[in-house]
């Protein structure tokens, strides 16, 4: 048996080579990502209870792992270190495509030879609070493979739960098979996992950052939902893409200046000029739509410049549903609008088991296309970060492959 195998030489079924490649992280490069991630040889890791080792084909590109490349806003080797775990480098990637290699003892629904999708959702099915009936993404011991977590989709072979592993749609190439899940079931989750506020036919859905991966997932299945969808982007181009994605109307952002954090409500003059443009923000979001209708969600991942928008926007007994904050995390609010309107601001983070494997079956059924706009190779993962770090990507959804060759594994672009 070889010590080592070159990426893309598919090993004899069943056997696990001592060693592999793999893109790394280590705290003394911590910065740019183009220079942050190295490609190594690294130790193939050891299979636990209920663990399955995966020969990746394809990874998913998303920005936990540019700041996992920066060392902010959070440490992740040193704080895996702080709780007594060995190693000095970190593996990133939290979605993948690939083949099931080996399998521990105690692992259930998953076999050697089977062709998945790993989900970046982690946790301990043994923990009081799942076992006591909690959803388990709400568990105190989630994490996010592949980020707060080692041995992630960067790799040959990539360590993860028999849970994480949902069955590969056949349809998708591999490398668009890897591309999905991370903002697929984020957004699904959103749109559907806070009752009564889900998405329901003819109302309308307000989508910020509408060209982008999870924007991208959020109009299909609004569309899909029966919803109608009126995304934000920042371009007449990156418009263009979102029509074409199903999006009733697009709304540029740039035309507005109001953004930002919520001005002092005792400055009358700053909040009036605050109003004014967030109601003409709210006249164009009409003209887009067709009619004078509040949107009863707005799906939001933006953060500290649109939040109070958002919450002015939002329809009486709507829901502004929150996954991120990439514009920064101070959440201004103007109360009045939250109480007196029976507004909901709720907090969601990616998805749980059901969740994953019903955005699957809309991908599997071809209601989502996965978007993949970007396929790398291995030794892109650097370069394809630094893309997303100067917000230099293109839209959709981004891929690097791992083991797959790129004569076998075309992809036609977001097809919808």
């Amino acid at each position: 048996m070889k010590q080592i195998y070159d990426l893309g030489e598919m090993p004899p079924t069943g056997v696990v080579p001592d060693k592999m490649y793999a893109s790394v992280i280590r705290s003394d490069r911590y910065g740019p990502p183009g220079k942050a991630f190295r490609t190594e040889i690294i130790d193939v890791p050891p299979l636990g209870r209920g663990q399955v080792l995966v020969y990746m084909m394809a990874a998913g590109v998303n920005y936990n792992n540019v700041w996992a490349a920066l060392g902010k806003p959070v440490d992740v080797i040193g704080a895996r270190r702080r709780k007594g775990e060995a190693e000095d480098f970190h593996i990133g990637g939290s979605e993948g495509s690939g083949i099931v290699w080996a399998v521990g003892d105690g692992a259930r629904d998953v076999k050697v030879g089977d062709h998945v999708v790993v989900s970046p959702g982690f946790w301990d099915e043994t923990a009081p609070d799942i076992r006591a009936g909690a959803d388990p993404i709400t568990s105190s011991t989630q994490k996010a493979w592949g980020y707060e977590t080692n041995f992630g989709a960067f790799a040959q072979f990539a360590l993860v739960q028999d849970y994480q592993c949902i069955p590969k749609p056949d349809r998708l190439s591999w490398v668009e098979a890897a591309a999905y899940m991370l903002t697929g079931a984020t957004a699904y989750r959103q749109l559907t996992g806070w009752n009564p506020n889900v998405v329901r036919p003819g109302e309308p859905v307000l989508i910020w950052g509408g060209s982008g991966g999870l924007g991208s997932m959020a109009t299909q299945i609004t569309r899909a939902l029966g919803g109608i969808p009126i995304t934000v982007v920042s371009s007449e181009q990156r418009g263009e893409y979102s029509l074409r994605l199903g999006a009733q109307g697009v709304i540029n952002r740039n035309d507005f200046g109001h953004w930002g954090r919520l001005p002092d409500i005792g400055d009358s003059d700053a909040f009036d000029l605050w109003l004014q443009g967030v109601r003409s923000f709210g006249t164009r979001f009409w003209e887009k739509l067709g009619e004078r209708r509040a949107p009863t969600i707005v799906l939001e991942h933006v953060g500290q410049d649109t939040i109070p928008t958002s919450i002015y926007l939002c329809d009486n007994a709507g829901m502004v549903v929150l996954c991120g904050g990439t514009s920064g995390y101070h959440g201004d609010v103007d109360l009045r609008f939250l109480w007196m309107r029976q507004k909901r601001l709720q907090g969601s983070h990616f998805a749980n088991l059901r969740q994953c494997h019903e955005v699957t079956q809309l991908v599997a059924r071809g209601y989502i296309d996965p978007c993949l706009s970007y396929v790398g190779s291995f030794e892109e993962i650097g370069m394809a970060h630094q893309l997303m770090h100067d917000n230099a990507h293109p839209p959709g959804n981004m891929a690097v492959r791992i083991n797959a060759h790129a004569e076998d594994d075309q992809y036609s672009g977001c097809t919808s």
